[in-house]
């Protein structure tokens, strides 16, 4: 991923779904695809990441290298 793009994984509205053919979904917009959402939103608004994108509190943040040996 290019630095500067929105990362779903990180996003409150992201979510995995239980169907195979759509595996990701987003819950703000209501709609699940093969591809994450965020790239699902680029080719629909000409290249612009989501603007829906809000920091997930459950993602808890990177260890550093040196904890895990």
């Amino acid at each position: 991923m290019r630095a500067g793009r929105v990362d779903c994984h990180g996003c409150a509205h992201y979510h995995v779904t239980w169907d195979e053919r759509f595996p990701h979904g987003c819950r703000r917009m209501g709609f699940k695809s093969r591809l994450y959402p965020n790239e699902e939103v680029r080719r629909a608004m000409a290249g612009r990441d989501c603007r829906l994108f809000k920091e997930s509190d459950k993602r808890p943040p990177p260890r550093p290298l040196t904890e895990l040996g």
